[in-house]
């Protein structure tokens, strides 16, 4: 509480305050009373002025202003007053006591005024002149030392005057004066306290808000914003603040999404430095049989083994050309991939009937499923026009064809289907066998993969096939899968369908 601006901005203010009463109660203590003085000094100065105006003028109403002008030095200024005439007989008063006032102007005019102790004893004298006198005394015959400032003198017209002021009742005056402004000025203090202390919630409630909004920016939180229609100072700050919010907000979004972005290409780098290593080392291990069998033969072959035996002879040349074509086929198929991969291979769309397309393909792998001894049934029906790119289309049925025969088991049955799905028809390949390992599904189109690399050697597989065929198809922006079946397997893929086209437009 100690630090709260609140409670600052109080003790400011009282302070002030206290400052200032303190201040005025200095000044009224030592400066008042002369001021009062002064003040008086100069009424005595215009009330003289005034009388002898009005004695030298011999106005028909002279008795009548004379006498309004005594009775408002008495009940203005509490001042009593006598004038003589220039014989001695009275002529106005404006007290009852006028007899103590005559005396003193007795005293005044023929008394030695410097030292006589019958009479008054003179503290200061104001003011002299030729006409009149403005004394201050000290009257020791009265009760308690009364203090007086009194004026005597002489009119134009010859008369005699005195007025006498008490002091005192300015000193108390003075007096009770400060005493009732300091009892003002300490409830003032207190009441402006109370009302600084809870006016100043208006003005501090919004710079705590602000602080709560910068603290939250201090942990990265941006979204936070300051309400307010104000125009004053603060208003600008919180304005400011939220101009500030947004600036950080879309700064550290940019940063966010940049980071995100070089992460993912650093990963994407990683990514491809691991495929890299996995395919260079995948490319060694498939070429380095082969190489071995052809080395191998070779040897044999040029150290004469068997030079007798023609079919022993036949026998290496065949095994050497087998694996040279299964090595041109693996590199074949490498290039293949790494076109369809890279772009630089564009695919050339025309409409054709995929039906035709699956019989022709089935037809050529004939010998292939009778070796087998499998059985292929083939979809019935009206020919089905696809939009794509025809020759790698048929790559695509060929690999999956070729999977489906070498995997057969069991039944021994491939079916091929399709199925219409709104604006694109789905070609799939089921063969009887055994299933996938689940953990494989996602697996069988990374380049080289193989769930059983005994038996994929054995049919003299390569592990690139279905990466062609997801490439194939990522290319037509269609897709792909597989997905294990109560007795066997089945691969597919989608097409973009083209509905009511004659079967003579496409020959046309």
């Amino acid at each position: 509480m100690k630090h709260s601006i609140r409670v600052r901005f109080t003790l400011i203010f009282v302070g002030i305050i206290a400052v200032t009463i303190g201040a005025c109660l200095f000044i009224n203590q030592f400066f008042l009373e002369n001021f009062y003085l002064q003040n008086k000094q100069q009424v005595l100065m215009d009330a003289y002025n005034h009388m002898n105006e009005l004695l030298d003028s011999a106005r028909d109403d002279e008795t009548s202003q004379m006498e309004a002008l005594l009775r408002d030095l008495r009940d203005s200024n509490n001042i009593s007053a006598i004038i003589i005439d220039g014989g001695g007989g009275m002529i106005y008063y404006s007290t009852p006591d006028y007899r103590s006032l005559q005396n003193r102007l007795s005293w005044y005019l023929f008394a030695d005024v410097d030292g006589e102790t019958a009479g008054p004893l003179i503290v200061d004298r104001i003011y002299e002149s030729d006409q009149y006198n403005i004394i201050l005394i000290e009257n020791q015959l009265a009760a308690g030392n009364a203090t007086y400032m009194e004026s005597w003198g002489f009119f134009s017209n010859g008369g005699l005057f005195l007025m006498s002021l008490p002091v005192e009742s300015i000193r108390e005056s003075v007096a009770v004066s400060n005493e009732f402004y300091l009892i003002i000025g300490i409830i003032a203090i207190i009441v402006s306290a109370v009302i600084v202390f809870f006016m100043t919630r208006k003005l501090t409630k919004p710079l705590q808000e602000l602080s709560a909004i910068s603290e939250q920016m201090a942990g990265l939180d941006f979204h936070v914003r300051y309400h307010t229609n104000a125009q004053d100072e603060v208003g600008i700050l919180g304005n400011s603040m939220n101009h500030l919010a947004d600036a950080l907000e879309r700064a550290i979004g940019e940063l966010q999404t940049a980071n995100a972005q070089l992460k993912k290409d650093i990963e994407e780098k990683i990514q491809i430095d691991d495929m890299r290593k996995e395919f260079l080392s995948n490319v060694s291990h498939e070429l380095k049989t082969p190489i071995a069998i052809i080395q191998g033969y070779a040897e044999g072959l040029k150290d004469g083994i068997n030079d007798d035996d023609e079919e022993s002879r036949n026998f290496y040349c065949d095994v050497i050309i087998d694996e040279s074509s299964k090595m041109n086929q693996m590199v074949q198929k490498l290039l293949n991939l790494n076109q369809l991969e890279f772009g630089n291979s564009e695919v050339e769309t025309e409409v054709f009937d995929i039906m035709a397309l699956i019989e022709g393909v089935v037809h050529a792998s004939e010998i292939l499923i009778k070796q087998k001894e499998g059985t292929i049934f083939l979809p019935k029906g009206n020919p089905v026009y696809v939009n794509a790119d025809e020759f790698m289309i048929e790559e695509v049925v060929k690999n999956y064809l070729s999977n489906a025969i070498h995997h057969l088991e069991g039944e021994k049955v491939i079916q091929i289907s399709l199925r219409e799905m709104g604006d694109c028809v789905r070609i799939s390949v089921f063969n009887t066998g055994q299933p996938i390992p689940e953990e494989d599904l996602d697996k069988v189109w990374i380049k080289f993969f193989k769930a059983d690399k005994a038996r994929t050697r054995e049919y003299g597989g390569s592990g690139i096939g279905l990466s062609i065929v997801k490439a194939i198809i990522d290319k037509h922006h269609q897709r792909c899968g597989v997905e294990n079946r109560e007795n066997g397997v089945e691969f597919w893929f989608t097409l973009k369908l083209e509905k009511n086209i004659e079967k003579n437009e496409i020959n046309a």
